[in-house]
């Protein structure tokens, strides 16, 4: 038994573990079919987070403008 986890498998991901560590994942990775299975779901899960490009609503968007402008009306004008 290996006794990774998935916070194991993500932190080997992004390289954030010791040499040491990381050895010792690949071996188990190696050799443990339900954990490399594991990893792979991370590593896709992952490489999909990298695609996505989002945006905020318009509306939102106009609100903070609206907010912005209202707010900048305000100042004196030595400010």
């Amino acid at each position: 038994m290996h006794g990774f986890t998935e916070e194991d498998l993500i932190l080997y991901l992004y390289k954030e573990i010791s040499a040491e560590q990381s050895m010792l994942l690949e071996e188990a990775l190696a050799t443990d079919w339900a954990l490399k299975e594991k990893y792979e779901v991370i590593a896709a899960s992952v490489n999909d987070l990298d695609k996505l490009t989002l945006s905020p609503r318009k509306e939102a968007v106009n609100t903070i403008l609206q907010y912005a402008s209202s707010t900048t009306k305000k100042l004196p004008s030595s400010v």
